[in-house]
């Protein structure tokens, strides 16, 4: 069942509740988005970018991700919230041709009119997504597997990549879960902090004292693609795309 979400700037969106992983075929069908659809997820960094890289970032979706989404008539993944990577692809949707942008956040981590989450931090869902899906979690993380879960929901038999942008600890774990999915993972080098680490690892692995970043840059299906050559990432995410 779908109910309609009331954004803090006076926008509705379309948004579903799933209360166990078996509801997600249900719930993402609900949506009503014609699935399946190819699959942009975006992960990393939320609230832990400072203005200035948020700032040098909007590029980046604005004109590498955002086109590549509409060319590939994708719809787009990420968890939802008015913060860090989340924020910047909902303004980059809203700076051109719209596209379903899917938010799933974890129920009590946000805030929105009707509803004020558990958590003692919860942040506001971000204005420009066109869809969301509010599923169970009472501390930031809790999304990742669901996040992972609806991108597969959305994508089964069109493809699909999860780009990896900047990012923290939860970070690691959106990686972890679109590897299990089967999803490839490409890694936006330059873009700091996570995206930094596994690109370094995937370069010089002996170098790599984390565990789960070194097993991630072991994976055949994580790839790295440097910012400062936006052309060649840009042909990297379509490639991605096509698999």
């Amino acid at each position: 069942m779908t109910v309609t979400v009331r954004l803090a700037d006076g926008r509705a969106a379309v948004a579903v509740r799933p209360q166990t992983p078996a509801d997600l075929p249900g719930a993402v069908a609900a949506l009503g988005l014609g699935a399946p659809l190819p699959v942009v997820a975006v992960v990393g960094g939320a609230a832990g970018i400072d203005e200035q890289t948020m700032d040098e970032l909007f590029t980046l979706f604005t004109d590498v991700i955002a086109p590549v989404i509409r060319e590939r008539g994708a719809v787009a993944v990420d968890g939802g919230t008015d913060s860090g990577v989340m924020r910047l692809l909902g303004r980059a949707r809203a700076a051109g041709a719209p596209f379903p942008l899917v938010g799933v956040p974890a129920l009590d981590t946000v805030h929105f009119p009707g509803h004020r989450g558990a958590h003692p931090g919860t942040a506001a869902l971000e204005p420009h997504h066109s869809h969301f899906v509010l599923v169970p979690g009472a501390k930031w993380g809790d999304e990742a597997p669901w996040l992972a879960g609806v991108a597969s929901a959305l994508s089964t038999g069109r493809g699909g990549v999860t780009v990896l942008v900047n990012g923290g600890e939860i970070t690691v774990e959106d990686a972890r879960c679109s590897v299990a999915e089967g999803r490839p993972v490409l890694v936006l080098a330059g873009t700091g902090r996570t995206a930094d680490k596994i690109a370094a690892a995937v370069a010089d692995p002996a170098s790599c004292r984390d565990s789960r970043i070194a097993e991630l840059a072991k994976s055949a299906i994580v790839r790295v693609a440097d910012v400062a050559d936006r052309t060649a990432a840009a042909a990297q995410l379509r490639g991605s795309l096509a698999l």
